[in-house]
Order: C-alpha cells, then sequence, then structure tokens
C-alpha cells in the first residue's frame, strides 16, 4: 500500500490544477520549484491577441524562460492567464513585457525571458523580447 501525501505539499495550494476551470485566469499560479531545476521554458504557436489599430488578430509564438527561485509556474494557470489575451488590443512590445512582469510578480524567479514571434502580417514578422532580471549560464 502507498502512503498518501497530503494535497497541500504536492500541490502548493494550486486552485486551478484539477478543477474545472473554462475561463481566463488574471494570475499564474505557482509550486514550490523542486531542487536541482536551472531552466524552466515554455512554448506555445497558439497566442492571439488583437491588433489594437486594426482590430485584426494577431497569432504570436511564445517562448517563456525563467530560472526558478523558489517557484515554479503551473502550466494549466499559465494556459488559461495567456487564454485572457485573445480578445484584448495589445501590441506585441506591450505583450512580451506584460507576460514577464507577470512571471516575476507571481513565481519571483531569478530573471525571465519572454520572446513573443507574431506570424507575418504584410510580409513583416515582428519578434519582441522582454527580460528582468540577470539571466545567468545554464
Amino acid at each position: 500500500m502507498t502512503e498518501q501525501i497530503p494535497t497541500a505539499i504536492t500541490t502548493g495550494g494550486l486552485t486551478i490544477l484539477g478543477s474545472e476551470v473554462r475561463h481566463a485566469v488574471e494570475h499564474v499560479e505557482c509550486f514550490p520549484a523542486p531542487a536541482d531545476v536551472t531552466v524552466v521554458r515554455f512554448e506555445t504557436g497558439e497566442l492571439s491577441s488583437i491588433c489594437p489599430v486594426t482590430a485584426q488578430p494577431d497569432i504570436s509564438h511564445l517562448l517563456l524562460e525563467y530560472r526558478p527561485n523558489q517557484h515554479c509556474i503551473e502550466s494549466k494557470s499559465l494556459k488559461l492567464y495567456l487564454w485572457g489575451f485573445r480578445d484584448r488590443p495589445v501590441f506585441a512590445e506591450a505583450l512580451a513585457a506584460e507576460i514577464a512582469h507577470e512571471v516575476m510578480d507571481q513565481a519571483l524567479p531569478l530573471w525571465v525571458r519572454v520572446t513573443i514571434r507574431q506570424q507575418p502580417r504584410g510580409g513583416i514578422t515582428l519578434e519582441a523580447v522582454s527580460e528582468l532580471g540577470a539571466p545567468t549560464a545554464s
């Protein structure tokens, strides 16, 4: 028989994981970082937002990288947080900065880097990078 570990220890007080959530959330949730994890990367090609000038949809590729200190971001909450941008008018540069600040504010990593690469429109691809903290060799 296996020993049951209390939920509060394994989840770090997460409220979204394991719950049926069908809407965007305002903040990512975090759990205690395991020892010896030096870099965490999330990547998606499905980040959508709205152009604040034309109101056309912008589809972007997101690469989020950070060096955990004491917390890691729970991936379901990140997905639901990113979902909140789908109907928001925002420039790619501001989007990169907002996501980087969310990670820094909630997970308190040593550093974070967010790269947004918008799908080409009119033959031009845009890439915006927001870095907070001081990246170290990984």
